[in-house]
């Protein structure tokens, strides 16, 4: 026998402030009994020997090791830089003050 009936539906409606229709509470009845009896397939699945996971296969994550590698002279970085000082690059202040 259904657990979800239209006098369910009707005052879960009234819970959520929702008005529905005579079509919609029937339309919903049997939309919400249909996921009330997956759920309950789901259970009787459900064991306590089997243990709850997130993916259906195992993830690993896969690290690279940390070895630097070629890098560039403070020459190479600033030479296509439009303005440079001392070995930086010069941008305008952002605030309209010297620093």
């Amino acid at each position: 026998m259904s657990e979800i009936t239209p006098d369910l539906v009707r005052h879960l409606g009234v819970l959520a402030r929702i008005q529905l229709s005579d079509e919609e509470v029937g339309r919903l009845t049997g939309q919400l009994d249909a996921i009330v009896d997956n759920i309950a397939k789901v259970s009787e699945v459900a064991t306590p020997e089997v243990p709850a996971t997130s993916h259906p296969i195992p993830l690993e994550n896969v690290f690279r090791s940390d070895v630097a590698g070629d890098q560039l002279t403070p020459a190479q970085v600033l030479q296509n830089a439009p303005d440079s000082a001392d070995g930086r690059f010069r941008v305008t202040a952002i605030l309209g003050e010297e620093q």
